[in-house]
Formats: C-alpha cells, sequence, structure tokens
C-alpha cells in the first residue's frame, strides 16, 4: 500500500475514534526519516519513536526492527520534531475583531465558543500541540474548551490559560471604547480589573479561583487599545507584586504586558516571570531580563501583518500608529536580548494575526540573528520550562507526551518550512495530515 495512503488510513481510523486518550493504550511505532529534538545542538539520525497511550515509551535507531505495534506510521521522507509550543495566544479572539473591539460587547457567549473552538483546532493542525493562552475578553469560553480538549471531545492543543486580564480601570486590558459608556461593558469582561495592591490580590485570587493557569497583567499599554501609549507605564509596581505574591503562592506564573523600559523594569523588579512584547526596552531592561532570567516572549512577526491588513479592515488609526511605533523597534530589543543571553520564548499574539499563521514567525526570528535550532529551542523545550511543563511536553524523549510533528525537508536549512506542517500526532494520536 502507498504510504500515502497508509498515513490517510490511520488519520481516518483515529479521527472515527475521538475519545480521551488511554495512557495505558495501543503502541504507535512513528518512523522519522530524521529527528530534530527539542533540547539537542543539532539534527539527529533516523529514529524510531514508541508512543504507548498518549506518552512516549522509547526512541531507538532508525534501523530498528518494530515491535507488535498497533499501529505504525511511515515518515521515512520526513523531519520530526516534538510538538511546537506558542506563548502568546488568544484562542477566544481573531484579528478581523480590531476593526471594532465594541463587537464584545455584543457577541453571544454561543457565538464565541464556537470561534474558540474553531482556532483551536486550526492551532493544532498547524503544528501547535502547546499553547500558552495569555487572556481572552471571555475567559469562560477557554475555560469550556480547555477542559473539553482535555476529555477528548474537541481537537486542539494543550492550553494553559491566563483567564482574565489583570488590568487598571481604562487600562489596556479593559474594554473601555471611545464613545460608548462603561455599562455597555458586560462584567465578566472586567474581572480582572482593579487599583491599588489589596484590590488586585482579591481579583488574583478570583481568576485562580475561575480557573487560570497563569497570571497576565497589562504592566504598560496595549496597541490594540484605545488612550494608552505602549510605553507608558499603568499596573504600579507594587501592584504587580501584590499579583505574583498571590501568584506564586498558588504555583502559578505571571507574565507581564509590557512594551516600555519602565514598566519592563517595574514588572522585573515586581517578581514577574515573563514579559510579553518588550518593544521599547532600553538595554538596563534587557540587562535586567538577562540577570533575573525573566524570559521575553515576542511577537516580531505580527507588526508585518498589522501593516499590510489594518487600513483594508479598518483598524482604527490609533491603532495603525501604534503599531508602526513599535514593530522595528521590537525587533531591534529581539536582536539585543537575543544577543545578552535573555530567554526568548516563541509566541505569536495569536489573535492579532490569524490562528494557523503561527508558523510565520520563525523566518523573522532567524532573520534577525537567532539561529534555527535556537528558534526552534524557544518554540519547544525553552517554552516548556518556563511553562513549568518541562516533564511532559519540549522533547522527544521517553516519559513525555507523544506530541511530533512532521515535515518534508529540513528546517534547519529553511527555516520557513515549518510554516507548513504536513502531519500532527499529539499524545499518540495521528490528528493532521496535510500530504
Amino acid at each position: 500500500m502507498p504510504r500515502l495512503a497508509v498515513l490517510l488510513f490511520v488519520f481516518l481510523f483515529l479521527a472515527a475514534c475521538q475519545k480521551a486518550p488511554d495512557p495505558d493504550g495501543p503502541l504507535l511505532a512513528v518512523h522519522c526519516g530524521a529527528l530534530i529534538d527539542g533540547m539537542a545542538d543539532e539534527a539527529l539520525g533516523a529514529r524510531l519513536v514508541l508512543i504507548e497511550g498518549e506518552r512516549i515509551k522509547a526512541i531507538l535507531p532508525g534501523d530498528t526492527a518494530p515491535p507488535d505495534a498497533s499501529t505504525s506510521v511511515d515518515l521515512e521522507e520526513y523531519t520530526c520534531l516534538p510538538g511546537l509550543i506558542d506563548t502568546h495566544t488568544h484562542i477566544a479572539l481573531v484579528h478581523d475583531d480590531s476593526s471594532d473591539l465594541t463587537i464584545y460587547y455584543r457577541r453571544p457567549i454561543e457565538e464565541t465558543l464556537a470561534m474558540t473552538e474553531r482556532n483551536a483546532e486550526i492551532t493544532l493542525n498547524a503544528g501547535f500541540t502547546t499553547v500558552r493562552n495569555v487572556g481572552d475578553y471571555f475567559p469562560e469560553a477557554i475555560i469550556d474548551v480547555r477542559e473539553r480538549i482535555r476529555r477528548g471531545e474537541l481537537p486542539g492543543p494543550r492550553i494553559q490559560t491566563a483567564g482574565s486580564y489583570m488590568t487598571i480601570p481604562g487600562g489596556g486590558g479593559d474594554l473601555v471604547v471611545p464613545g460608548h459608556d462603561e455599562s455597555e461593558i458586560p462584567p465578566g469582561i472586567r474581572i480582572g480589573v482593579a487599583r491599588g495592591p489589596e484590590q488586585f490580590r482579591d481579583k488574583t485570587r478570583t481568576v485562580i479561583a475561575n480557573g487560570a493557569d497563569m497570571i497576565k497583567v497589562i504592566a504598560s499599554g496595549a496597541v490594540f487599545a484605545f488612550g494608552g501609549v505602549p510605553g507608558e507605564p499603568e499596573m504600579t509596581q507594587e501592584e504587580i507584586a501584590a499579583v505574583v505574591e498571590v501568584a506564586h503562592a498558588a504555583g502559578l506564573r505571571v507574565t507581564a504586558h509590557a512594551h516600555g523600559a519602565q514598566s519592563i523594569k517595574d514588572a522585573i523588579l515586581a517578581g514577574v516571570d515573563s514579559i510579553e512584547h518588550a518593544s521599547l526596552a532600553d538595554d538596563e531592561a534587557i540587562a535586567m531580563a538577562a540577570e533575573h532570567g525573566v524570559a521575553f516572549s515576542m511577537d516580531v512577526y505580527n507588526g508585518t501583518y498589522t501593516a499590510e491588513v489594518g487600513e483594508e479592515l479598518g483598524y482604527p488609526e490609533e491603532f495603525m500608529r501604534k503599531n508602526e511605533e513599535t514593530t522595528e523597534a521590537q525587533r531591534i530589543v529581539f536582536e539585543k536580548a537575543y544577543a545578552a543571553g535573555v530567554p526568548i520564548l516563541y509566541g505569536t499574539d495569536a489573535g492579532v494575526s490569524p490562528h494557523g499563521y503561527n508558523g510565520r514567525q520563525f523566518e523573522i526570528m532567524v532573520a534577525r540573528g537567532m539561529t534555527p535550532m535556537d528558534a526552534i529551542r524557544s518554540a519547544t523545550s525553552l517554552a516548556a520550562e518556563h511553562m513549568d511543563m518541562e516533564p511532559d511536553i519540549g522533547a522527544i524523549e521517553a516519559g513525555r507526551y507523544g506530541d511530533l510533528i512532521a515535515l518534508r525537508g529540513d528546517p534547519l536549512a529553511d527555516i520557513t518550512l515549518l510554516q507548513s506542517i504536513d502531519v500532527v500526532i499529539k499524545g499518540g494520536e495521528l490528528v493532521s495530515i496535510d500530504p
């Protein structure tokens, strides 16, 4: 039987059996023509990867005779990698909504849930088997979809979510729109809106009780928000520290949305674990991040997408101006931060660009000085470490989840190959094939 027919048969069979994976389930043998591991410094040769139930059982030389596996997948013409990780998604958002943010005042929860389900499947098929969802205006939607994915009822990546944004009234995570009274904003959107350390402690406890796996603070103004300046601090260092105190006591990490140098320094001194964007960081802020081991999650592709489609989609002039002010500046900071040894996490701000475009950022990262292997590591082992998930994901080794992607060609020679993934395996289940 032709190889493609074999793969297609396996895909159709597994898709028909959509259910929660059995940790002691059947044995899957995956023959990889080459293997790039999330913790290696170079590509490895052919390997046979054995997955039992959800977890990798063994990685053997490529010429090893396979055991009596329930299913065998021939990827001898492919390069296999760990399932990719995106540390900056907004699964319950779509980029078109930036043309009129009041859609969130009116959109029914049923429509939001359907959109969230669709985005989750698109993201998984793009090769991202795990994501860090860093906030949405309707956190209940992402919590619902996260749980149904965990139960095997929906296709989608493993989701670690921040739930509600922690932000000041009218700040970059609050949905205040000029010309509209705040009474129009649904209360569920403003769960994390607070002022002062005590209020932020209380709000953080609420967000954790609602099911957050991590916490997101808006330390300085957002590009796609009205009124604020991207580099201008919003939450104070004391307010951020109050959030960090509660989150760390609960064993959760904190990421800070911060563009400006001062807000980045405030967030680092307050104890956050990572910084998003960091577009206007200065040399002192970069040095502080390196010293404290604070990671940067930098969406260095998305500004190009916004510049290309923003006017056509009707984005407000304020958003377009802020995007222009931060895009090139952020890429310069990326180069400096990478050279200084700041951990760089792969994060695409999916929701600003279309879901499924996640892999387009690799090209920008490499063009701005990062080695292809470090770019892959940023979306595998390094991301897993900063999500406290490194025992489970981020590398192809025994004991971790059986998450693999496969593509034709060598992404270390042509990083753009990661924009189109041919095969996706999540937890030992073949969920996508694109011949």
